[in-house]
């Protein structure tokens, strides 16, 4: 078992959200625990507590870099479009192609609850920064909008993009033929703004 200073601070936060994150590649949240996280990394839990406060506000980090890490992409994908409109089902895609690409992490993202904790200020902007990203993009499609049709709307493409996803990531979109959640959202984009720009 390794010892508390075998590791700088910043040392074992990196190791121990890559460990998690290595983990997440193959196998869901649920069946990890703040034991099972010391274990792989050679450590104590009361160590891991010491360092990250609970165990809750350790898979919060792991939630935390998932999100920089769509962002990250979101940002590269939408430096690829020339239109706002293109932009939006760029960022739709990606959404869908990272959530199938990482289920178990992209999952924790929604699945993961404070439990009574307070949602720390530098999680909110992430959250902010993503929603942001949306809202920017609709503004420039119809820049007459009221702030809050602009709010409004972000969230109902975003509850859509979302919905399709998670039905096409767990398979239950229940249909005999082969369903194409990309061309749903493609389909879902469409309509929307089509109607909402001309308003």
């Amino acid at each position: 078992m390794a010892r508390r200073n075998d590791h700088s601070r910043e040392e074992l936060v990196e190791m121990t959200l890559n460990c998690v994150e290595d983990f997440l590649k193959s196998e869901p949240y649920q069946s990890l625990s703040l034991r099972k996280i010391a274990a792989m990394i050679g450590y104590v839990p009361s160590t891991l507590v010491n360092v990250f406060g609970s165990y809750n506000i350790l898979l919060l980090h792991v939630v935390t870099r998932t999100l920089d890490d769509l962002q990250y992409q979101a940002k590269n994908r939408l430096a690829d479009t020339d239109t706002p409109n293109a932009a939006l089902f760029a960022l739709a895609h990606l959404y869908l192609d990272f959530a199938a690409a990482n289920p178990y992490r992209w999952r924790l993202v929604f699945e993961h609850t404070m439990q009574g904790d307070k949602m720390p200020e530098w999680h909110s902007d992430r959250i902010q920064n993503m929603t942001g990203m949306l809202e920017t993009l609709l503004r420039q499609l119809s820049p007459n909008k009221s702030d809050d049709d602009i709010v409004q709307a972000s969230r109902v493409l975003w509850s859509g993009v979302h919905g399709i996803t998670l039905l096409s990531v767990d398979d239950k979109l229940f249909t005999d033929a082969p369903v194409d959640g990309g061309k749903l959202i493609d389909n879902l984009l469409t309509g929307y703004l089509s109607s909402w720009v001309e308003r």
